[in-house]
């Protein structure tokens, strides 16, 4: 049977290489096997900024990748820690009873909504902090080198 707090701890903690979609749906579940590639993409992003510096246009790009799929997996964790339970028992434990408790709400089922709560909006506006910041300078660098490179033109030319 397939437990609800498992589950929620399991999308939080492991989410973004795809555990517990492994422990839902077994090892079949080709998005199981996808989500781990944006987490190492970001993984890379992260190691291409500590070893370029943050400037490096593709750590900028790749960053997010990462808090985007931890954020999206902790979405995951509180969407399954608030199903009811006989909708969990229906779509996961179909030969249960409706109210068989392994899809009821207990305390460390709160513990990881609240957790992943914390730490996926954390994680989430970080993300997007970061990857506004560095689009932003990236435009005005941009236009500094534009506006540097045309001739100045006089009124009456």
């Amino acid at each position: 049977m397939k437990n609800k707090t498992v589950a929620a701890w399991t999308a939080f903690v492991g989410g973004p290489l795809g555990l517990h979609r492994f422990y839902l749906r077994g090892f079949s579940d080709k998005l199981g096997w996808v989500l781990p590639l944006p987490t190492l993409l970001g993984l890379y992003g992260v190691q291409r900024a500590r070893t370029l510096g943050l400037d490096d246009h593709w750590s900028w790009a790749l960053i997010p990748l990462l808090g985007f799929t931890m954020a999206g997996c902790a979405l995951t964790a509180i969407v399954y820690g608030l199903t009811a339970t006989e909708k969990w028992n229906r779509r996961f434990n179909p030969d249960a009873p409706a109210d068989a408790p392994s899809g009821q709400t207990n305390w460390f089922t709160i513990g990881a909504l609240a957790a992943s709560l914390l730490v996926g909006t954390t994680v989430l506006m970080a993300s997007l902090a970061f990857s506004f910041q560095h689009y932003f300078e990236y435009q005005v660098e941009e236009a500094r080198s534009i506006s540097q490179s045309e001739p100045v033109r006089k009124s009456g030319d």
